[in-house]
């Protein structure tokens, strides 16, 4: 699991770099310390026009280090190669710059979830201990500035329905196809 080193009160600098992928774009963002924002869309001047809103108290640019740049190869392998995720970030650091601490915790519950697995919004509420947030453990997901990085397309409502996902449910389920977890829905719909 990626772990998320501490909000610092110093102004950051960031360093991204947007790539083409199967899922489009993908505005990769980095700290000194560790990976602060995947953000996925179809225009890079969009992503970028929505970097700049989340981290509005950061200055951007657009030269990252030799090991900025690493990170976001590795973020760029994932996204190609979702089922090798947990392989690719065990030792990649993430350095969330935003969140409040019902969202940071949330995220840290998404990180525990596996290539392959899915979780209810329901479930994963129960399972830190906030039966009662459910809605606001839902809005958390939404409000995640790294996409597949902290995997909230893992999240799924009760019900089995896809439920929401920031940058599309068509980048979702391709996601999911892509960790296996489309083949398993299929079994589970065909046996009922």
């Amino acid at each position: 699991m990626t772990k998320p080193l501490p909000i610092t009160s110093a102004v950051n600098t960031l360093s991204c770099r947007a790539f083409a992928c199967d899922l489009g774009q993908v505005l990769v963002a980095a700290t000194p310390r560790g990976i602060a924002a995947v953000l996925l869309g179809d225009d890079v001047a969009a992503l970028e026009q929505d970097l700049a809103r989340r981290f509005s108290d950061c200055s951007v640019n657009c030269a990252p280090s030799a090991t900025q740049q690493r990170w976001m190869e590795c973020v760029v392998q994932v996204l190609q190669q979702p089922q090798l995720a947990e392989t690719i970030l065990a030792e990649m650091p993430l350095h969330l710059l935003t969140g409040t601490a019902l969202q940071r915790k949330v995220w840290a519950a998404l990180q525990t979830i596996a290539v392959g697995q899915t979780r209810s919004y329901t479930e994963l509420a129960q399972a830190m201990g906030q039966p009662q947030a459910v809605r606001a453990i839902a809005s958390a997901c939404g409000a995640n500035p790294c996409a597949v990085i902290v995997p909230c397309h893992r999240v799924l409502r009760s019900d089995g329905g896809w439920g929401g996902y920031r940058w599309g449910l068509q980048r979702k389920r391709w996601l999911l196809q892509q960790e296996g977890v489309m083949a398993q829905m299929e079994l589970d719909v065909a046996a009922k």
